[in-house]
């Protein structure tokens, strides 16, 4: 069992999930980035959840997003379950879609993380040496359209999703800058021009180096089945926190070890058939169990 984790509204995200075994299961094709935009769009729409960039690579993808309500969980268990199944029904399987491993969710506390992670996301098939651009990618990449302002448009998968069933028959996904961020010209300045920066440094070492990427046409040509041949770093660390400046790191690992003591001492105590509140941040017992929260608000 993992250690529990705060869920506060007004957070900053990035959530990674990887495909099972590593697989090509999200390879880009039409019918794989219509169904994940479908899935994703219409999960924001339901829970309330602002994405800034979404960006899919063939065996894992990266969300930065917004939680205004606090309920980050409830997204990432529909979206992944719809997505899984929509998917699973295209390649014709049966078995777990994702990772059996637990979804990543960095939490962003700056505005200069949220920015560090726009462009992770964004320049990963770059940094990956897959394409030479961005924009070459042929997978689901939000960069274009958060800095164009263009909405991501996905209509329901037809090999799923009933036609006379409760999802929309389209969807529409607007790409945002939350005000919590500053400006937001700014911020999208900086970022074309650090995605640039990556581009530009990725020329130069394959210059260095001899190297080519993989290109467009062998990526759309890979088969679902396969999976990277590198080998995956096994028992590393998971940082639970994205954060550049060391005294904000510091300050949010030490509110989630107050958090974390407070949790185990009411858990301890309810176990023990005693009244105790639940510090503020547990989600799923204030969900699902319903138990009482302490009202004085940890920050």
């Amino acid at each position: 069992m993992t250690d529990p984790r705060p869920i506060f509204p007004g957070r900053f995200y990035m959530v990674t999930r990887r495909c099972t075994q590593r697989q090509f299961l999200l390879r880009p094709d039409d019918v794989t980035n219509e169904a994940f935009t479908y899935c994703l769009a219409e999960a924001a729409q339901r829970f309330g959840i602002e994405i800034l960039l979404p960006s899919t690579m063939s065996n894992h993808y990266h969300d930065v997003l917004y939680d205004p309500r606090g309920i980050l969980p409830e997204f990432t268990a529909h979206f992944h379950a719809m997505l899984a199944k929509c998917m699973n029904c295209v390649r014709g399987r049966w078995e777990n879609f994702w990772s059996a491993e637990q979804v990543c969710d960095l939490e962003l506390i700056e505005p200069a993380d949220v920015l560090d992670r726009l462009v992770y996301a964004a320049a990963n098939p770059v940094l990956d040496g897959l394409v030479e651009r961005v924009h070459h990618w042929p997978g689901v990449n939000g960069l274009s359209a958060l800095l164009n302002d263009r909405p991501l448009h996905a209509k329901r998968p037809k090999h799923f999703f009933a036609e006379d069933g409760v999802m929309p028959e389209s969807v529409t996904l607007n790409l945002v800058i939350p005000a919590e961020l500053g400006d937001r010209e700014q911020l999208l300045r900086d970022l074309r021009e650090r995605v640039a920066a990556v581009e530009a440094n990725a020329a130069a070492e394959r210059d260095r180096t001899g190297s080519r990427v993989l290109g467009r046409r062998a990526i759309l040509r890979q088969s679902w089945r396969d999976a990277p041949m590198t080998c995956e770093p096994r028992r590393n660390l998971r940082p639970t926190i994205g954060a550049r400046n060391k005294w904000a790191r510091l300050e949010t690992m030490q509110r989630n070890r107050e958090f974390r003591t407070a949790y185990r001492h009411a858990r301890k105590a309810i176990l023990a058939g005693e009244a105790a509140a639940f510090p503020p941040g547990t989600y799923w017992l204030k969900r699902f169990a319903n138990v009482l929260i302490a009202s004085a608000e940890m920050n």
